[in-house]
């Protein structure tokens, strides 16, 4: 099929645009341009932001709007693993070694993640970092033969997976409610609701990140795992 005129204009335009775009970007990188940059802007409002982590501040606070997408999108990813059907078989009960193994890798894990997340406030850490760490923990738990990862029951699963996107929206409908912009943080509370953020958004990322491993929908267990 021929292509319309109109499409035989468009496309040529449309690739001069981009074309266009990546030259300014590359201009940019290669002669430094000194015109107003965002992380000059955006590292001499950290004090202000409720954490010292310049990393955090930007991902909490600054663009808060597309961390609060980031987790939604992650819940979204689960919703639609599960909509595939039940979890795949379980591996078999891992041997002695590797189970005792497990045994001692999976508490240091999520004391690290613990860690992470309480130090994420003012130092490289946070709650992407914590959250991958309590996921592997329940990898390694799967693989080593627990059906369920070590996460609880489907129903209590749905809200520990939801919570870091609950949080957030709580938070910023309660802003709101004292007259505030939607996640515009108040400097005396920045701290704290930024910590209440980052726990809820760490347990949602490790329960999400474990639960998708499994590759499907919570299978009901008859008996509680060893």
């Amino acid at each position: 099929m021929k292509p319309s005129n109109s499409h035989a204009f468009l496309i040529p335009l449309l690739l001069t645009a981009i074309g266009a775009l990546l030259f300014w970007a590359f201009w940019i990188g290669v002669t430094g341009y000194e015109g107003e940059r965002l992380a000059t802007l955006a590292l001499e409002r950290v004090p202000e932001s409720g954490a010292g982590n310049p990393v955090t501040s930007v991902l909490l606070n600054f663009r808060a709007y597309d961390t609060l997408m980031e987790l939604a999108v992650l819940l979204a990813a689960l919703l639609g693993i599960w909509s595939l059907g039940p979890a795949a078989v379980p591996y078999q009960r891992a041997a002695l070694l590797l189970d005792s193994l497990v045994g001692w890798v999976v508490p240091m894990l999520i004391i690290a993640g613990g860690y992470l997340l309480w130090v994420g406030g003012h130092a490289p850490g946070g709650a992407f970092q914590a959250g991958a760490l309590l996921g592997a923990a329940g990898v390694a738990l799967a693989l080593s033969g627990r059906p369920s990862a070590g996460l609880p029951g489907e129903s209590r699963l749905r809200v520990l997976a939801a919570l870091g996107t609950l949080v957030f929206v709580l938070v910023g409908l309660m802003l709101m409610g004292l007259g505030l912009g939607f996640l515009t943080y108040p400097p005396a509370l920045a701290k704290v609701l930024i910590l209440a953020i980052e726990t809820g958004a760490t347990l949602s990322i490790g329960a999400t990140l474990a639960a998708a491993f499994l590759g499907g929908r919570p299978r009901a267990t008859g008996a509680a795992e060893p």
